[in-house]
């Protein structure tokens, strides 16, 4: 009795895990291959649900069905007019065909380090065979104006390709290289653009030369300007300055004018007055030192005689 319960446990235990290894279960996320001894055995599985296998006999490869995400290395690539620039990449693909990418590849890292020699080797194939205007802009936009002044001064070339274009290139290159590898590339960017540092202290330099020609520009339109306004100052100034002294000489001359009639006239008043009072105070002092009994005698050139001489 105790035989036959340990047989049928035993039978039980295999014919579970004969079950379980003969069934397994894909879901919306994934896809998957199945081998034998390391080979493929029929279609890729790519429909989610329950799914069956050979125990022991088949193992399943599982592959990621989303969007897989590439992060580029930041490479020194040299432009077609020779400018050096780090560029910094990123790229997303997926796993098309699960069978040929198991063949090719086996799994998702080698994929990877696959698309590592791709991505960047196109990468620096297209940077190389393009100018760096073509590489960082991607249209012949007009330059927005902010101010009057700038209509001169910014000033785009024109770019025959762009970096959309550059882009484009490059994901169309990768996956005429990805397509027999069961995978392809869904989109490829320019993550970060930067100069080298001795380019770009030397682009540094050409910016602070360029602004400082404007500045320089401006100051010498602002001098010419202030010494206009300067000189427009002087000129009403001196003009204000004769207009005032003239007008002030006018003033002065009318004034001195009438302060001369106005002495004049008084001279003559006060001219009388004065004969008046000497003739009074001769009359005074002749009358306080003569009495009827005094006799005077007076010269004929004597003020006095001449005096009385003018009353007769």
């Amino acid at each position: 009795m105790n035989r036959k319960l340990i047989l049928y446990i035993v039978l039980g235990l295999v014919l579970i895990i004969a079950i379980n290894g003969s069934v397994y279960i894909l879901d919306e996320t994934q896809q998957a291959i199945v081998t034998q001894f390391g080979k493929p055995v029929g279609e890729p599985r790519t429909t989610p649900g329950l799914n069956f296998k050979i125990p022991f006999l088949h193992k399943v490869q599982f592959f990621d069905k989303r969007y897989l995400e590439w992060d580029g290395d930041r490479n020194q690539v040299p432009t077609k007019d020779k400018k050096f620039i780090f560029v910094d990449t990123y790229a997303r693909w997926e796993i098309t065909n699960p069978l040929q990418f198991f063949i090719r590849l086996r799994d998702e890292r080698s994929a990877q380090s696959r698309l590592d020699d791709i991505l960047d080797g196109e990468t620096r194939n297209a940077i190389a065979s393009h100018n760096l205007l073509d590489v960082v802009r991607s249209t012949n936009r007009d330059p927005e104006v902010t101010e009057d002044f700038m209509e001169e001064l910014e000033v785009l070339e024109e770019i025959s390709v762009g970096r959309a274009k550059i882009e484009e290139i490059v994901l169309a290159k990768a996956n005429e290289r990805t397509a027999d590898l069961g995978v392809r590339v869904l989109d490829f960017k320019f993550k970060r653009m930067n100069y080298v540092n001795e380019v770009r202290d030397r682009v540094y330099d050409r910016m602070i030369s360029e602004r400082n020609r404007i500045a320089d520009q401006f100051r010498s339109e602002g001098q010419g300007e202030a010494r206009k306004i300067q000189g427009d100052k002087e000129r009403d100034l001196a003009q204000i300055q004769s207009e005032a002294f003239r007008e002030a000489e006018e003033i002065k001359g009318r004034a001195d004018a009438e302060a001369t009639a106005i002495y004049a006239e008084a001279y003559n008043q006060n001219r009388q007055a004065v004969e008046l009072y000497k003739f009074l105070r001769t009359m005074e002092s002749f009358e306080k030192s003569m009495d009827e009994n005094t006799s005077i005698i007076l010269s004929t050139d004597s003020e006095f005689f001449r005096y009385l001489n003018r009353l007769k």
